[in-house]
């Protein structure tokens, strides 16, 4: 997955930007039809919140993209954020998925329990 960073008006440091890469990659695991995606950080001036820290990511899959912007203490924070309502969107999508194509379900569910089964005898 190609994932670009932009910190808005400011310069991130690369222990941070190395963070993100890890934590959004992780979402690679629960569907590895992933693209791309493009990450924003931001600092959010002017608000009396301490929580003032912006992280927005845009996940590119085929036919969708899928969204979510979270605020936190820190950027670390709100990349944890983030990347647990991802989970929760690309879970959401995969089950969509299923429901539209059940032909291509079954056929992997099928494939898996015969490897399963050729594995143990």
């Amino acid at each position: 997955m190609k994932l670009q960073i932009h910190s808005v008006h400011f310069d991130a440091d690369k222990k941070l930007l190395d963070f993100i890469e890890k934590r959004v990659a992780k979402l690679e695991t629960f569907f590895d039809r992933i693209t791309g995606g493009e990450v924003y950080l931001r600092l959010e001036k002017g608000e009396h919140s301490r929580e003032n820290k912006t992280v927005e990511i845009k996940l590119f899959i085929p036919n969708n993209n899928l969204f979510v912007k979270e605020k936190g203490l820190s950027f670390e924070a709100a990349t944890d954020e983030a990347v647990e309502a991802l989970k929760k969107q690309v879970s959401k999508h995969k089950t969509k998925m299923r429901e539209k194509h059940p032909a291509e379900a079954e056929t992997t569910n099928e494939e898996t329990e015969d490897d399963l089964l050729a594995e143990t005898e």
